[in-house]
């Protein structure tokens, strides 16, 4: 089979229908609202592609009065995902708390365990210095500092730094989950992680945060390029589909430019594994390096561990 039609059978596969698809989600969204005895939903909304089709979905499943999402941004975070979260919500009409993270990290001290903390945000000084760092630290070590910090620290270069990092950035999206459920058992609501399944299997989120720690996961079962495609159906504003997927926990990096890869790319790498295809025939259709490919074989490897809890075996 040549590479172009094996291309093309990987993108005939990665499509959707998009119709069926939300149907199949707003189904499963009354089911376990109706299973767990709870009489509407909870989620954090934070101006990005995948929380947005999350708050339609429940607002399509349920009534906008049933849907609560909370805005949490700290200091880090853009104007426009504020903004964009706040027009979402008003166009669905689904209530909204915004709570600032800010003063409570704070109080914990959070923000001078950043050695750019003196830096200013305004005119984007900090993003740039700090997306510096981050290639820096890739040249220098030959891996980017996310597959590093998928692990531990034992005998890493630069340990303190990337330690202060995972705490820095962590804490921010476990404050999320504290507050989804405080909200959640107030108000008997079922709390909705809006994660995807390509940042889930590379281990891009984080462990016991808010994309982790929920009652359901309506995306995970979707790719990146598909939540995209559900996006389009769904009718959400262009501007959030089309700006740059951001964590939006540290200023300077797009989720794209912490990885290395696109997720069109990344998404039919991920599809092809899954299928069993060998490494030689993914390198040939996607006409990609062969350590690309071993790169993101060794996300998924490395973050395996944050997927599980490991308990001792019976003897």
């Amino acid at each position: 089979m040549s590479d172009n039609i094996l291309l093309e059978e990987l993108k005939v596969e990665m499509r959707i229908e998009p119709e069926k698809v939300s149907l199949s989600i707003e189904n499963f969204i009354r089911e376990y609202t109706e299973k767990l005895e709870r009489e509407g939903l909870i989620l954090g909304l934070s101006g990005g592609i995948d929380s947005s089709v999350v708050a339609v979905l429940g607002q399509r499943a349920l009534s906008p009065q049933k849907v609560l999402a909370l805005i949490m941004p700290d200091q880090d975070s853009k104007k426009e995902h504020l903004k964009d979260a706040q027009d979402l919500a008003q166009e669905l009409s689904i209530p909204t708390k915004l709570i600032d993270l800010t003063p409570y990290l704070q109080e914990m001290r959070i923000y001078a365990l950043s050695p750019f903390n003196k830096i200013p945000v305004w005119g984007g000084l900090k993003g740039r210095v700090i997306k510096e760092s981050y290639q820096f630290y890739t040249r220098k070590t030959g891996e980017i500092p996310f597959s590093a910090s998928l692990l531990g620290f034992k005998d890493k270069a630069f340990k303190s730094y990337l330690e202060k990092s995972n705490a820095y950035y962590r804490i921010k999206h476990r404050l999320r989950m504290v507050l989804l459920y405080l909200y959640a058992e107030l108000e008997n609501r079922l709390v909705v992680g809006a994660a995807n399944k390509s940042e889930y299997q590379i281990g891009f989120f984080v462990k016991h945060g808010c994309d982790d720690a929920s009652d359901i996961m309506p995306l995970l079962n979707l790719y990146k390029t598909q939540v995209r495609e559900l996006a389009c159906y769904l009718n959400i504003p262009s501007r959030i589909i089309q700006k740059p997927p951001s964590p939006d926990l540290i200023p300077g990096l797009t989720t794209e430019e912490a990885l290395g890869i696109s997720y069109e790319k990344m998404d039919l790498i991920l599809l092809a594994l899954e299928k069993g295809w060998e490494i030689t025939d993914i390198t040939k259709a996607l006409e990609i390096k062969e350590d690309k490919i071993v790169d993101i074989q060794n996300l998924m490897q490395k973050s395996e561990h944050l997927r599980k809890i490991f308990i001792p075996k019976n003897e």
